[in-house]
């Protein structure tokens, strides 16, 4: 509510540089009519294109003053997924990708579905756009791995160790993630819907003020973690 203000203020300046930067059309009338039109057209245009640069300008600040929820990736509502390769043999192993995490790229689909993975070692690697559905990964070490927009749904992630990873833009919806530690994470726009977090830590994750709404009323947002000893609820934040 405070940004209405100095936002008013802001459009006002803008309309204001935009009819002060308008061509005049009335020195035409010493012209041709050919020259005229040419004119008129030019003006026109003209008027148009600063107008929607202040547009722009107004748009670019309201934005910045009422910045968007991240949202996840995994949160689409149809998200549909291609077959498994099941004839890939070398398809349930853990891989860094060479390419760079920023947009989850890579040459090919890293898809771990269904693979069972406990207590796998992969500290540091690049797990960028990762699919695991029904995967368990159990008491693996991601510490300071990244899982940019990664689908994460209906895995088993319990006592796994994600210390100092980078976890944005990814979903965890419907995976048990009981006595897993997210401590000093980044977990924007990360998504626990329907997982359970119990005995979890989060202390000192980075979770943004809309994510960490949805997970404070997570019910399984409870307990002690059974290695760091600290308070699940407490450790995430949450004021109640």
């Amino acid at each position: 509510m405070k940004t209405s203000r100095p936002l008013a203020l802001f459009a006002l300046m803008a309309l204001s540089f935009a009819e002060g930067f308008a061509p005049q059309q009335n020195v035409a009338r010493k012209q041709t009519v050919s020259v005229q039109a040419s004119n008129d057209e030019s003006s026109v245009a003209t008027g148009d294109f600063v107008k929607g640069l202040a547009f722009s300008a107004l748009l670019g600040f309201s934005m910045l003053m009422n910045p968007l929820p991240a949202a996840a990736d995994g949160q689409t509502t149809k998200f549909k997924l291609p077959p498994i390769d099941v004839n890939d043999k070398s398809r349930c192993s853990f891989s860094s990708s060479s390419i760079g995490q920023a947009n989850a790229a890579r040459d090919k689909l890293y898809d771990l579905r269904q693979c069972s993975l406990p207590n796998s070692k992969a500290p540091g690697f690049d797990l960028s756009g990762v699919i695991m559905t029904g995967t368990d990964v159990s008491g693996s070490n991601f510490k300071e791995a990244y899982f940019s927009k990664a689908y994460l749904h209906e895995s088993n992630f319990d006592g796994a160790d994600f210390t100092n990873a980078i976890v944005d833009r990814a979903s965890f919806k419907g995976s048990s993630l009981k006595g897993t530690i997210f401590t000093n994470a980044v977990l924007t726009g990360t998504s626990f819907e329907d997982a359970n977090v119990e005995n979890t830590d989060f202390s000192e994750a980075y979770i943004g003020d809309f994510d960490i709404r949805f997970l404070c009323k997570n019910p399984t947002l409870k307990g002690e973690n059974p290695v760091t000893g600290m308070d699940t609820r407490l450790s995430a934040g949450c004021k109640n």
